[in-house]
């Protein structure tokens, strides 16, 4: 029998990456010039800490990371930008989560995209990830074709193939 794991991770040496080039460039542009900016990784949460003073400033970072974050090769759709939040005195505050693994329900979300397909196979949820098995690998990659091209607001991986 023939399996994969559809999960749901983010590789933190990319991200982590991500944010260094991205601190890089704010500090080096004029518009940003004497500002009091800093965007950090809590690396146990997996929570980003913006900090800086206006709306404008905000948006441009979250801008600039999210294309280099594209740049390296992760996808957008697993960040959760929260809303932005007044810290003392003018300066804005801004929690962006890093989202890792599958919820439940978009588990079974994706459990019913497979099962309408209407292939042969089983997919089963495990903790925060989805493992389909079937006995040809036809099938297999029919059902990877099928949950890429389906509409959720996820950042799947497909990884584990086995034969």
């Amino acid at each position: 029998m023939a399996s994969f794991d559809i999960v749901s991770e983010v590789d933190l040496q990319k991200l982590d990456n991500a944010i260094n080039v991205t601190v890089k460039e704010f500090s080096n542009r004029f518009d940003f010039n004497g500002s009091h900016t800093s965007l950090e990784l809590d690396k146990k949460t997996l929570v980003l800490l913006l900090i800086t003073e206006n709306e404008m400033r905000v948006k441009s970072v979250v801008d600039i990371f999210i294309s280099r974050m594209m740049k390296q090769g992760l996808d957008s759709n697993c960040l959760d930008l929260g809303k932005d939040e007044y810290a003392s005195g003018n300066m804005i505050r801004k929690e962006i989560k890093v989202k890792q693994g599958i919820d439940k329900e978009s588990a079974k979300k994706i459990v019913k995209i497979i099962k309408d397909g209407g292939f042969k196979v089983q997919a089963s949820i495990m903790d925060d990830q989805v493992r389909v098995t079937g006995k040809k690998l036809d099938e297999l990659q029919s059902v990877i074709a099928k949950v890429r091209s389906s509409s959720l607001e996820l950042s799947l991986q497909f990884n584990n193939f086995r034969n």
